[in-house]
């Protein structure tokens, strides 16, 4: 029954609500990695993110007037995640902030001594349990450049990884999944990449990947539809792990290209 309704209230939505044409082209022709979808994917893609712009309100911040472009940009990249998985994976919370550029996010550390400090740095996006996904239009609009940087991306994978408590690397599963795999997969391809940062070696994805598991999968996930060839080729295993969660092979439709 709740199914029924739920297909019910989204075709009403899509129904009434829609993206004009020339704001999803120009979406489409600025993420360089939407360009190899199948025409049916892009018309799914579409309608996810007609849906998710329903259900979330996003806001600038710092007199930063949001314009529809912005906003089918953001939800664009936030659905390429979950386009073969669901909308429901982004429940829980309603609110996007965006800021002109990078601003300053507070946090708290412990010393070697179990003293708690608090500190603060610019930052380009920030994702809350249960709260927020706070974005730099900056680094937003820098998107889809092929260079495997993707602030969205980033912090939308960030939501998926909460999706079972905080952020840790570990995002719930499907149940055709292996949670040893994944742990075996990503344990080694962490590790051996922190030994790379260490060494300063030159790497396929940011460096910024090191600071602990779960930049690793959030930074994984940016290259994974960025720069999918170099993922398989680098992180066979990751990708083979990330493919199976998100339920798309994004290095097969560069590779039919």
């Amino acid at each position: 029954m709740l199914s029924n309704f739920k297909t019910w209230y989204r075709r009403r939505i899509l129904k009434n609500d829609s993206i004009p044409d020339d704001v999803w082209q120009n979406a489409v022709g600025q993420l360089r990695f939407l360009r190899n979808l199948s025409p049916a994917e892009l018309a799914r893609l579409r309608e996810c993110a007609i849906l998710f712009l329903h259900a979330k309100q996003i806001s600038g911040a710092h007199g930063l007037i949001v314009t529809d472009e912005m906003h089918v940009l953001i939800a664009a990249q936030a659905c390429i995640l979950i386009l073969n998985l669901d909308l429901d994976y982004y429940d829980g919370w309603v609110e996007i902030i965006i800021y002109p550029g990078e601003f300053i996010r507070d946090y708290e550390y412990v010393d070697e001594d179990g003293v708690v400090h608090l500190g603060s740095e610019p930052a380009s996006g920030e994702s809350w349990l249960g709260g927020p996904v706070i974005l730099s239009w900056e680094d937003t609009a820098a998107a889809g450049t092929g260079v495997g940087y993707n602030v969205v991306i980033h912090e939308f994978a960030h939501k998926l990884d909460m999706l079972n408590g905080d952020a840790n690397g570990f995002p719930p599963l499907h149940p055709d999944m292996s949670r040893q795999a994944w742990s075996e997969a990503f344990s080694k391809a962490y590790a051996d990449f922190c030994r790379s940062i260490d060494a300063d070696e030159v790497t396929e994805v940011d460096s910024y990947a090191a600071e602990d598991p779960a930049e690793f999968f959030a930074v994984m996930s940016e290259a994974f539809f960025e720069t999918p060839l170099s993922v398989k080729l680098h992180f066979p295993l990751v990708y083979e792990q990330l493919a199976l969660f998100y339920r798309q092979d994004p290095a097969q439709r560069w590779s039919e290209l």
